[in-house]
Parts: structure tokens; C-alpha cells; sequence
């Protein structure tokens, strides 16, 4: 019988580990944040982040948006404000997230876009606060679509947030000293 058992649970083990949800490590200038996504309240999204970091497109970028009492924002630009080439724009899940359950809390992550709705590609943001207005519906009946949060490092985060800033050219709250992401990979989870 004890054969039988375990000879089941290492067959259910493969199933097991595809229940965990991914998650990401980004390794900065100023720490490590680990990042659980969330593929079942936004997997176009989720697809679309895992995408940029398996192809290494979000090393050496910085947090080049930081707002004190609001998010910080990367993966976009250089340090020296030069921006980084993207794929095609995603359709915005904010609704189908927030149906789930995944908002604009704070620790999520979202992703970031322009006026147009279904305009995000590789840029992010990580929320330090409840930001509850960017939740679909928001004002533009949109909102921005939360997939995932900070399940390790929000402290990191937090620093991040306090950062001094300043006008860099036509773009406004830049950290004065860049924060860098070093690197950004998916790690094992363990379900």
C-alpha cells in the first residue's frame, strides 16, 4: 500500500508544481524584490512579462518613474533615459483582474501604459500604496491592469519609493541616482 501511495504522489508531483504560480526575482541596485504573478486573473499579461523577462529585456534598466505615496515605475529605460524598444501593446485585463480578486493594492504589480487602454508592453509599476482609482473602471472606464505582487522585498520597494527625484530632460520624477535592475528571472516556486 505505502508503494502504491507513493508511487501516486510522484505522479501527481508534475501537477503539483504547475499549480504554483511563477514568480519573478529582480535584482536591483538597492535589493532583491520577488514578484508571485497571477496567470489566472491576467495571463495575457502574465505571458507578456514572463516573455520580456526570459529574453533578459528588463537588465540594466531602471526604476526611472518614482512617485513617494504613490508607485515606482521600470521597465522602459537606461540609465541615461534612452528608451528601450518593445514588442506589440497587450489588451488591457484590468476588469478580468479585478473579477479575480487582483487590484491595484498595495505591493501589486501593473502594468503601466499611455492614454490608449491597450497600449502596454514592457513597462511596470509596483504600487506603494492602495491605489484603488487605477482599478478598473477607473476614470477612463479602463483602469490598469494588476497581475501579480511583491511577495518578497517590499521594503526594497519601500526605499525605492523615498528616493530623492528630480527633472531629467522632459521626464519628471527620476531618481537622482539611477536604481537599476540588474537582473530579472523567473525562480523556482515551490507549490
Amino acid at each position: 500500500m505505502k508503494k502504491i501511495l507513493l508511487g501516486l504522489l510522484a505522479g501527481l508531483m508534475p501537477l503539483l508544481a504547475l499549480a504554483a504560480n511563477p514568480q519573478v526575482e529582480l535584482k536591483t541596485s538597492q535589493g532583491t524584490i520577488v514578484i508571485e504573478l497571477y496567470p489566472e486573473a491576467a495571463p495575457v499579461t502574465v505571458d507578456n512579462f514572463v516573455q520580456y523577462v526570459k529574453a533578459g529585456f528588463y537588465d540594466g534598466l531602471v526604476f526611472h518613474r518614482v512617485i513617494d505615496g504613490f508607485m515606482i515605475q521600470g521597465g522602459g529605460f537606461d540609465a541615461q533615459m534612452n528608451q528601450k524598444t518593445t514588442r506589440a501593446s497587450i489588451r488591457n485585463e484590468a476588469k478580468q483582474a479585478l473579477e479575480k480578486g487582483v487590484r491595484n493594492a498595495p505591493g501589486s504589480i501593473a502594468m503601466a501604459r499611455t492614454n490608449d487602454p491597450n497600449s502596454a508592453t514592457g513597462q511596470f509599476f509596483i504600487n506603494l500604496v492602495d491605489n484603488r482609482m487605477l482599478d478598473y473602471p477607473a476614470r477612463d472606464g479602463y483602469g490598469y491592469a494588476a497581475f501579480g505582487r511583491v511577495v518578497k522585498g517590499m521594503e526594497v520597494v519601500s526605499n525605492i519609493g523615498r528616493t530623492r527625484t528630480g527633472n531629467v530632460g522632459p521626464f519628471q520624477d527620476v531618481p537622482l541616482t539611477p536604481i537599476t535592475i540588474q537582473s530579472a528571472r523567473m525562480i523556482e516556486t515551490q507549490p
